[in-house]
């Protein structure tokens, strides 16, 4: 592929994904153009058994960019990574097509495993701020990893992930298009399950006063009968 033709391709991948950008120009200004066109240079190498190559280019990329991709990580067409500070991408990684990755964004391994070791992204994934994919397993098609999020085992297609550990919180047949760039608008199963522990809780404290408030008129009742039979035994009396 040449040059032009590269950055026409990433021009309009950074365009459906970033509003920031106005010119093609400023492709050239963006770290995921920077590291993704010294990536395929540095796989080229990998791929011919230059490693020390291509670990310099990666190396020195890194130092340019922030953006770590080894060069033997197998990568899609239209990969966009949005500011890119803190991203890793481990060596046998494998992304699919028109994936997304957000700052601080890690697919590693988890531990010193031969092998397959890091995770495959399949396409139209998009991985949000600060979310670590760690281990040998897939995340499906269409699917978002939330903010933050830590994803230790497979995702199916189609699903929204959040927390530590990731969960699955959504999953349909509905397709996430690839305009949907939206790393707000997710589900918080932590925050569900305190309001409904907050919400038992009220429940528990009406029926606790209920049942004070029942005991108290029940004693108050039990008063008046007995000081009632102590003065009719008092007039009895006189």
């Amino acid at each position: 592929m040449g040059i032009i033709k590269y950055i026409k391709e990433e021009f309009q991948v950074i365009t459906e994904r970033d509003p920031a950008i106005k010119t093609p120009a400023e492709v050239l200004l963006y770290p995921s153009f920077r590291a993704i066109l010294s990536y395929r240079l540095a796989h080229r190498w990998y791929l011919k058994g230059h490693y020390f190559w291509a670990r310099w280019l990666s190396q020195r990329t890194v130092r340019k960019t922030g953006i770590e991709i080894h060069p033997g990580a197998t990568i899609g067409k239209g990969l966009f990574i949005d500011h890119g500070s803190g991203v890793i991408i481990g060596e046998t990684a494998i992304i699919g097509d028109n994936v997304t990755l957000y700052q601080g964004v890690t697919l590693g391994g988890t531990g010193k495993e031969k092998g397959k070791r890091h995770p495959t992204l399949k396409d139209n994934v998009m991985v949000s701020a600060g979310a670590k994919i760690l281990g040998s397993f897939t995340i499906g098609e269409n699917s978002k990893i939330g903010a933050g999020s830590v994803v230790l085992k497979e995702v199916p297609p189609n699903c929204t992930v959040v927390g530590v550990p990731g969960r699955i919180v959504k999953r349909n047949d509905v397709k996430v298009p690839r305009s949907d760039m939206n790393q707000v608008d997710l589900p918080d199963p932590v925050m569900e399950c305190l309001t409904k522990l907050q919400q038992e809780n009220d429940m528990l404290r009406a029926q606790v006063l209920e049942l004070e408030k029942t005991k108290k008129n029940k004693k108050e009742k039990k008063e008046g009968r007995e000081n009632k039979e102590k003065k009719e035994k008092t007039h009895e009396n006189l």
